[in-house]
């Protein structure tokens, strides 16, 4: 298994770099990106423990390696867990994924609900503008 380093691109210096680059870092990103890896690591902590976290990385991992329904299945899996009714990165996760499968209706809401769940002004902004294209 390879190990890596990601390197996260702080939120406000992001809306920055020009259309090129930023396709440019996400190609990077995803070519070094071993999800198949990530996701036996998140498939062998889900079985030695609880964690609603876990849970939602796992399905983040299926989704990059068996597609955006995969990672729905798994948070479907996941929604009547109570401890998930107020975490922002579900909803957030959910967005995403039901944007990709080109659920727009649905993922409008998560992002909304993902919206109001977050206090921090920077992941709110990436946030709205993530559910800002939905109507692209």
């Amino acid at each position: 298994m390879k190990c890596m380093l990601l390197v996260y691109v702080n939120e406000a210096a992001w809306p920055t770099l020009t259309p090129a680059l930023q396709q440019q870092g996400m190609a990077a990103y995803n070519a070094y990106t071993d999800w198949a890896a990530i996701a036996q690591i998140y498939d062998t902590l889900s079985a030695i423990t609880d964690s609603p976290v876990v849970a939602i990385n796992r399905a983040v991992a299926l989704a990059e390696t068996g597609g955006p329904a995969a990672g729905l299945g798994a948070l479907d899996a996941l929604s009547e867990d109570a401890r998930l009714a107020d975490y922002q990165p579900y909803w957030a996760a959910r967005a995403e994924l039901l944007a990709r499968t080109d659920e727009a209706d649905a993922a409008d809401q998560a992002y909304e609900r993902a919206i109001g769940l977050e206090s921090d002004p920077a992941v709110r902004r990436f946030l709205q503008r993530r559910r800002a294209r939905l109507a692209d």
